[in-house]
């Protein structure tokens, strides 16, 4: 039985590079490829694949772990594993608590990537070893928690709400929106509004 899967990444080049080593196998056939979050769900919808092999980071719109969520919100939905080159303990948890079959870094061997997606086809997980030893200390140690008034700057973030706005909502200076901005991202380990509203809303501190 020939194993159908979606490639997801927003830079051609590795999709390109991705396909040439997925279709070597005779039972793995790379059925279609998307640029953006959004426009996998729409080949999912047209192609019902086996398994997404999906990056983390798709520039603008919606990232790899809100596509891996929405996917498993389907009745009937395909096995999604998250490719990407980054190692974050926060986002692995997150795409795993999204639903995600595996996350593996861009860096693997091809082999292990078709072993990853024959698993994935079956309803299993793959974890490499590296990836594995990183959930259970995050498991074991969910890291620092954010304050009453840290919670309140990523819920008012989440409406996308400006740091001014932010301000006269919490009646403190700019000044101090920016120090708990940094706090955040700082326990959160992450570099932008947008992953740090996911990751807290993933780990449930907000």
């Amino acid at each position: 039985m020939t194993i159908r899967v979606i490639l997801v990444d927003d830079h051609p080049v590795v999709r390109a590079g991705l396909r040439s080593v997925i279709d070597a196998p005779d039972h793995i056939e790379v059925i279609g490829e998307a640029g953006s979050g959004e426009e996998a769900l729409a080949a999912v919808d047209e192609l019902t694949p086996d398994v997404v092999l999906c990056d983390l980071r798709l520039g603008a719109g919606i990232d790899g772990i809100e596509v891996t969520k929405r996917l498993n919100a389907r009745p009937t939905k395909p096995a999604v594993l998250i490719l990407t080159t980054f190692d974050n303990d926060a986002e692995i948890v997150a795409a795993l608590n999204a639903g995600a079959a595996g996350y593996l870094l861009k860096d693997i061997n091809p082999e292990d990537i078709s072993t990853a997606i024959e698993k994935a086809s079956r309803g299993e997980t793959y974890l490499p070893p590296e990836i594995s030893s990183k959930v259970v200390a995050a498991m074991r140690n969910p890291g620092p928690k954010l304050t009453r008034r840290e919670r309140d700057v990523v819920k008012l973030l989440a409406t996308g709400a400006s740091n001014a706005q932010i301000a006269q909502e919490l009646f403190v200076t700019e000044a101090t929106v920016k120090s708990h901005l940094v706090n955040v991202f700082t326990k959160l380990g992450v570099d932008s509004r947008s992953r740090a509203i996911r990751v807290a809303e993933d780990r449930g501190l907000v």
